[in-house]
């Protein structure tokens, strides 16, 4: 081509940056640089296009594994109200056994001898200064998003350094090295991880259909994504200020213009939002501000955070875009349930109606008052285990807190059925319930009116996983609860002493060992289940039940006396609330002719010294249930204090083994199912 004839230049797209005009017009060095800046945004792409594929295929062989394996497992347990009593009365549950075929030994003993090796090595917590009360298995999870970010940031990169003289200026020059080529990448797979930070924390979670894990399980990789997300973006930040500031010029003309340009003003401010986000979710701030402000301020952020990278960069705005999407389908979501929830025909209305729940207040001023709720609501019945979120529109419409409920969930009469919840007044909402509750209760009680006080309840939900899938008659079960942890567990042992006729035909086996362990502060705070006590009384002349509280705040000095001073004022707190709640828990015909006294134990915690030890070791209760069952594997359900938690986590390691289930000896299979949100 002779000197000074025009180049014909064309643009080529590359998916993620700048269209590129080809052919390079610049100096040799510039042009060489710009190669490996296109050449490496392309592999960029291309490794996060891998990272969602692998994302999607393992989420997709999980839950396909997942119902093959249930499906082999489950023997589902239907339960329906058949009782012609009348209004008022406690109606028997009958319960009709799902007959499912087995997995032949040779498939599920290498499965569940696989599951106790696994168990062994990643249940019990991982650092607990850096992680909290986090399993090595989540930390696993996350180690391995961590290796590929890391891998990904630095492969498929040229690494050289290239000199080019500025225009118009002579004897200025500009350094190019690969660090702005790195830089782009960990800005690449920070915007490509920001979905999956918001898919992570959604309450309508498509990862909880997928793989059976509650949504607020994944609240630690969520937090920890959003943690790489800022390293990313700080990092991306600061190599681009060193080169726009340092290596290129000529300065300060250049910085000058640079930092003024509009994708720059866009960054700094999600750079800011993103910043002040992490700031705010630090623990002594959410102490500080409280929960509730958090958790609003951190949506608004999030959203106008997503909002600025798109203006930072436009090319990956595709990225923010599904992050949005996500968000407002969660929304969304929440509120459709939320309306064909309570959408019924009330009263001769048709329209949004409320749950008109009845208060029970139980006063304790050193620890916080516990409150009960207990109401009837037309919908079908949830799975135990999973919760809802309550909203009580006399105290705030915007707040809305999770619950699990205490009672079955029984399909009665008119399609009905029972909700009962029970909760500790700590402080925010449910200190306002609790002081609603005894203003209502005072109102009543100088009115002379004898009817229980109400409070209109919003239910969204249910949420969370189905914590008895895959129980059958051959498992034994623990339940270990703190406090008002036993709304997580009760409902399990009921459901367990319910189907125990037919699941004990069905696998053979009348040495099952079923227990339950519950520590309060107070013997009167088993007032709080009185109801479901009486269950538990019904059924324990037929089954191997036994039930253990362990009292945390009170000396010894307990005797027969006390035990049936115990089971006199639970008897008598039974008929008061039977008196002024027609729709009673529903139990199972009393024909045991035990009282309370006969299946409950009542242990303190207190030393022989006098000094209270505030917890048992609940290890050591663990292994000592799993060494007195005769035989088949063992399912410990917990719900409680974070410290608690952690100690069961090491002690259910410690007891499962790999080596003596492929042998044979199901003992070694032990399986814990916790409720974790207690420590959000």
């Amino acid at each position: 081509m002779a000197d000074g004839a025009e180049v014909k230049t064309y643009k080529v797209w590359h998916y993620g940056y700048h269209p590129r005009t080809l052919p390079c017009t610049a100096d040799q060095a510039n042009c060489d640089y710009l190669d490996a800046l296109w050449e490496a945004n392309d592999l960029g792409m291309v490794y996060s296009g891998i990272l969602w594929l692998i994302a999607v295929a393992v989420l997709l062989i999980i839950a396909v594994g997942r119902r093959s394996l249930v499906s082999r497992r489950t023997r589902p347990f239907v339960f329906t109200s058949t009782s012609n009593k009348a209004e008022g009365e406690s109606a028997p549950l009958t319960g009709t056994q799902l007959p499912t075929s087995t997995s032949p030994a040779l498939v599920s003993r290498p499965l569940r001898a696989a599951a106790a090796t696994a168990r062994s090595y990643l249940l019990p917590d991982s650092i607990r200064f850096v992680f909290g009360r986090t399993t090595r298995l989540q930390v696993l999870i996350l180690t391995i998003l961590v290796v590929y970010l890391t891998i990904f940031s630095f492969v498929g990169m040229t690494y050289a350094l290239w000199i080019s003289p500025v225009k118009d200026h002579p004897d200025v020059y500009k350094e190019q090295n690969t660090a702005g080529i790195w830089s782009n990448r960990i800005g690449i797979l920070a915007y490509a991880i920001t979905p999956f930070s918001v898919l992570l924390a959604s309450r309508e979670s498509i990862l909880s259909i997928l793989t059976g894990v509650p949504y607020q399980a994944f609240n630690f990789l969520h937090r920890w994504v959003g943690y790489i997300i800022l390293l990313q973006s700080v990092l991306h930040a600061i190599v681009w200020c060193v080169i726009c500031i340092g290596l290129y010029g000529p300065q300060p003309e250049y910085a000058v213009n640079w930092v003024t340009k509009e994708y720059m003003v866009y960054g700094l401010c999600a750079m800011f939002l993103l910043l002040l986000m992490w700031f705010l979710s630090l623990g002594f701030m959410i102490r500080l501000t409280g929960f509730e402000f958090f958790r609003k301020t951190h949506y608004v952020l999030a959203m106008v955070y997503i909002g600025t990278c798109w203006g930072h960069w436009e090319f990956l705005g595709d990225w923010m875009l599904c992050g949005l999407l996500l968000w407002f389908f969660d929304r969304l979501a929440r509120l459709v349930r939320m309306a064909l929830l309570h959408h019924q025909y009330v009263g001769g209305d048709w329209g949004f109606h409320p749950a008109q729940a009845q208060l029970t207040l139980f006063p304790d001023a050193d620890h916080g008052d516990v409150a009960r709720l207990d109401f009837t609501f037309s919908q079908s019945p949830w799975h135990v285990g999973q919760h809802f979120y309550l909203c009580f529109p006399d105290s705030s419409v915007w707040q809305s807190h999770p619950f699990t409920p205490l009672s079955l969930p029984v399909l009665g009469k008119e399609g009905l059925v029972k909700h009962s919840y029970v909760f500790r007044a700590k402080g925010g909402e449910t200190k306002k319930i609790a002081e609603l509750a005894a203003r209502r209760l005072a109102e009543t009680q100088n009115a002379g009116s004898s009817p229980c006080p109400t409070t209109p309840v919003i239910l969204q939900g249910p949420y969370g996983e189905h914590s008895t899938r895959g129980i059958d008659g051959g498992v034994n079960v623990l339940a270990i609860a703190g406090g008002t942890g036993i709304t997580y567990v009760l409902p399990v042992l009921l459901e367990t002493l319910q189907s125990q006729v037919d699941s004990a035909l069905t696998s053979g086996r009348t040495d099952r060992a079923i227990q339950l362990i519950w520590m309060v502060r107070h013997r009167d705070d088993a007032r709080w289940i009185e109801s479901e006590l009486e269950c538990i009384k019904a059924s324990a002349g037929k089954h191997n039940v036994q039930v253990t509280i362990f009292v945390t705040r009170e000396q010894e000095g307990f005797g027969k006396a006390n035990n049936t001073s115990a089971d006199e004022k639970l008897s008598s707190d039974q008929k008061a609330r039977q008196a002024t709640d027609s729709s009673s828990t529903s139990s199972l015909p009393d024909t045991s002719g035990t009282t309370l006294r006969d299946i409950i134990t009542y242990k303190n915690a207190a030393g022989s010294n006098g000094s209270v030890r505030r917890h048992p070791d609940v290890g050591t209760l663990v292994q000592d249930f799993v060494g007195e069952t005769v035989q088949g594997p063992t399912v410990v359900f917990a719900s409680g204090p974070g410290a608690m938690i952690s100690e069961l986590r090491k002690s259910v390691a410690s007891l499962n083994s790999g080596k003596k289930v492929w042998r044979g000896n199901e003992r070694w299979d032990v399986e814990l199912r916790e409720d974790n949100r207690l420590d959000w």
